[in-house]
């Protein structure tokens, strides 16, 4: 393997861990990724991930429905918690260091999060799992991902997610849903397209922190993305 990037943050969403359930974690999702990480790892490539909690809670459908919204979003934060803690257990039965940082304190759990530790685990070779979002309501996981990517000096972010890539409207929705295979944040921001939120997005422009949106469920995506191989849709500067 000839990893492009050196440091890499990998965002995935809740979702993705549903698998074929309609709620919960599903371990054969988590040892799939499990598996497609350890010979990144094992070539020296520097690992964090942020995960979401969608398949769990998801705070802005429930603030939705009625729920004070600080509320529902800290509730959100403590489904990713519960996602990077199953995480965790794959990739250390997989005999990969592993450490959880988590923006709120729970000690017994999870470190609580540090740049300078979280920076100095990675160059230990460890794989960083960032949980609880930023810690604060009104701000999803994309912008977490966004954050971290930008504090631990990530080349790069990789999306994966349930499509293969961005597209200009909804694939399942549309049959002639057009693939970008690449395109600009001021694109995304003025079409409105569902990469990560606004906020996530603009952070990565201000800082031309590319990202890769590509499916995860492909075994070998993740090493092409680190590899530089063309794959999915990949977002960044004019």
């Amino acid at each position: 393997m000839k990893p492009k990037y050196k440091r890499i943050l990998l965002k995935l969403s809740g979702e993705a861990l549903l698998g074929e359930k309609s709620f919960g974690i599903d371990q054969r999702v988590v040892k799939f990724i499990a598996e497609e990480l350890k010979p990144i790892a094992e070539a020296g490539v520097q690992i964090a991930i942020v995960i979401g909690g969608g398949n769990i809670f998801r705070g802005l459908e429930a603030s939705a429905e009625g729920m004070e919204r600080t509320s529902a979003d800290y509730m959100g934060m403590l489904a990713t918690v519960m996602n990077a803690l199953a995480l965790q257990d794959a990739l250390e039965k997989n005999g990969i260091p592993t450490r959880v940082q988590s923006a709120i304190e729970m000690h017994e759990l999870a470190e609580p999060y540090i740049r300078r530790r979280a920076i100095r685990h990675l160059e230990k070779n460890r794989i960083v799992i960032f949980a609880a979002g930023t810690g604060n309501p009104y701000f999803t996981t994309d912008t977490a991902a966004s954050l971290r990517a930008v504090e631990i000096g990530a080349e790069i972010i990789l999306k994966a997610t349930k499509v293969d890539g961005v597209y200009d409207s909804d694939p399942e929705k549309n049959p002639r849903a057009r693939k970008f295979q690449e395109i600009t944040y001021l694109d995304v921001l003025k079409k409105g397209l569902k990469v990560m939120d606004t906020t996530a997005v603009s952070l990565c422009m201000d800082n031309n922190l590319p990202i890769i949106v590509f499916s995860l469920m492909k075994r070998g995506n993740i090493r092409k993305a680190i590899e530089g191989r063309r794959i999915g849709t990949i977002v960044k500067g004019g």
